[in-house]
């Protein structure tokens, strides 16, 4: 029996329907488009095809197991604050007080900047970076297990500032949390990304790998945090920078350009 193709309409989406601005399903772009027609602000309307088509098609040609996209949850709570905040930095305080390397003139820590929370795989992460009174910076995270009341702090530090490089369009601190394996064993870096657009404008981060977007974060109080795999077959991350307008403000990519 031959199999029964699928019913397509069920894939387009009116973008004028006032459930549709989900960006998971839709995509970021079309989820700006479709939240101003909501608000009654004009647009110019039309349609477009949801996630679920995209699955469909890498389901038709064997590929599922391509690569993972929007693979953390959303951000859940605000940026820490009161008893919360300062559990949190204390935890940060103490991973940056356990560095081996840290210079002798890295100096005191100033301000600690949160981003907003991110998990996977049963770990939440609270990004975070510090300036210090010697030039440098903090960076880091702390993370939980899911249900658990335990923190875990992991900070570095860097000399490579935004004051410091005025050609930056965003100011991005990355780690390595995991692995994820593809097809044929090819493997990618789950990479935590947070940090913060420095030109004005934005309204939404993604991260892209070989021009596909692999997650998505709106921005909060101009901080952004991203989970996405990286360095997969060749093809490395690029974080970009979107207006509620869906034009694009920034990018920046999480690796030197070779002169």
């Amino acid at each position: 029996m031959p199999k029964r193709s699928p019913d397509l309409t069920e894939f387009i989406v009116p973008l004028a329907a006032a459930d549709q601005t989900y960006a998971e399903r839709i995509g970021p772009k079309a989820a700006n488009l479709a939240a101003l027609a909501r608000a009654g602000l004009p647009t110019p309307g039309g349609f477009c095809l949801d996630a679920n088509a995209y699955r469909a098609q890498i389901a038709a040609l064997g590929l599922q197991e391509l690569v993972p996209r929007f693979a953390a949850e959303p951000p859940q709570e605000g940026l820490p604050y009161g008893r919360w905040e300062t559990r949190l930095r204390e935890a940060l305080i103490q991973a940056v007080a356990d560095l081996q390397d840290a210079p002798a003139d890295l100096g005191e820590m100033g301000e600690v900047v949160w981003y907003p929370d991110r998990s996977w795989h049963g770990r939440t992460y609270v990004p975070a970076t510090c300036l210090t009174s010697g030039g440098y910076e903090i960076f880091g995270y702390v993370r939980m297990l899911s249900g658990a009341s335990e923190l875990e702090a992991h900070a570095d530090f860097t000399d490579e500032t935004a004051s410091e490089h005025p050609e930056w369009q965003i100011d991005v601190c990355e780690e390595t949390i995991g692995r994820w394996r593809g097809e044929g064993g090819a493997e990618a870096s789950m990479t935590l990304v947070w940090g913060r657009p420095l030109k004005p404008g934005g309204a939404l981060a993604t991260a892209e790998l070989a021009g596909l977007a692999v997650d998505q974060c709106p921005l909060v109080e101009e901080r952004f945090t991203l989970v996405a795999p990286d360095d997969y077959r060749g093809d490395l991350l690029e974080i970009k920078l979107w207006d509620t307008k869906e034009r694009e403000v920034a990018s920046e990519s999480l690796y030197e350009e070779e002169e």
